[in-house]
C-alpha cells in the first residue's frame, strides 16, 4: 500500500560482483556526468540570466528618475513587490528579486544579484564589487538568513518537475513545493532573528 496512485512495483535489482573500481574507468564516468551536468546547468542558467537581464533591461528609466535603471524595470516592479514579503527575512528588493531565477538552478543566484546591482566589467571585477556591496548593504543576520533560504527551498525547477513524475500527482508535488517554501522562510525568519538576538 502507498500514498501515490497506481499499483505497487515489486523491487528486484540484480547485483554484480564486488571488486575494486578501475581507476580509468571511474575518472571517464566522472567526466562524462560532469559533461552533463555542465551541459544541462550552462543552458539553464544561460536562459535564466538572459530572461533576468531582459527583465532588468525594460522599461527605461523616466526623464528625472533618481533611482538605478533596474528599480524602474519589470525586475524592480517584482523585486519591490515581493520586498513586502521577505522584509522580516531582512531580505531588501534586490534580494527578492534573484531568488526568482535562482528557482531554475541555485547557482544563477550570484550571477543574478550581479545583474540586479547592474555591475559591469569582467568576472574577477564583477566577484569584488558584488561582495563589496553585500558587505556594505547586507547584515550578518541577513547574509546567514539567504544561505538557509537556499539551504531549505526547493531546489530548482526540474526537482519539482521529477516529484511530480515520480508521485503522478499534482496534489503532492504541490504539497512538496509548499513545504519546502514554508521550511525555507520559517528557517530564515529563526537564522535572521537568532543571530540578532546573538549580536544585541
Amino acid at each position: 500500500m502507498t500514498l501515490t496512485k497506481g499499483v505497487a512495483q515489486p523491487f528486484l535489482m540484480e547485483l554484480p560482483k564486488y571488486q575494486l573500481p578501475v581507476f580509468r574507468h571511474l575518472m571517464i564516468n566522472l567526466w562524462e556526468r560532469v559533461k552533463i551536468f555542465l551541459r544541462r546547468a550552462g543552458t539553464i542558467i544561460l536562459y535564466a540570466a538572459i530572461g533576468l537581464w531582459l527583465l532588468a533591461q525594460y522599461p527605461k528609466k523616466p526623464i528625472g528618475g533618481l533611482e538605478p535603471d533596474i528599480f524602474y524595470s519589470y525586475a524592480g516592479i517584482m523585486g519591490r513587490a515581493l520586498q513586502h514579503i521577505f522584509a522580516p527575512l531582512g531580505f531588501n528588493w534586490e534580494m527578492s528579486i534573484a531568488l526568482i531565477p535562482g528557482m531554475a538552478a541555485r547557482e544563477v543566484a550570484i550571477g543574478a544579484l550581479g545583474t540586479v546591482y547592474a555591475l559591469q566589467g569582467n568576472e574577477g571585477q564583477v566577484e569584488q564589487s558584488l561582495r563589496t556591496i553585500i558587505q556594505s548593504t547586507w547584515s550578518l543576520p541577513t547574509a546567514f538568513a539567504f544561505l538557509a533560504w537556499y539551504i531549505f527551498a526547493p531546489q530548482c525547477f526540474a526537482t519539482i518537475a521529477t516529484v511530480r513524475r515520480e508521485t503522478n500527482s499534482w496534489g503532492w508535488t504541490a504539497f512538496m513545493t509548499g513545504y519546502l517554501f514554508a521550511l525555507a522562510y520559517l528557517a530564515a525568519l529563526a537564522v535572521n532573528k537568532a543571530t540578532i538576538a546573538l549580536l544585541a
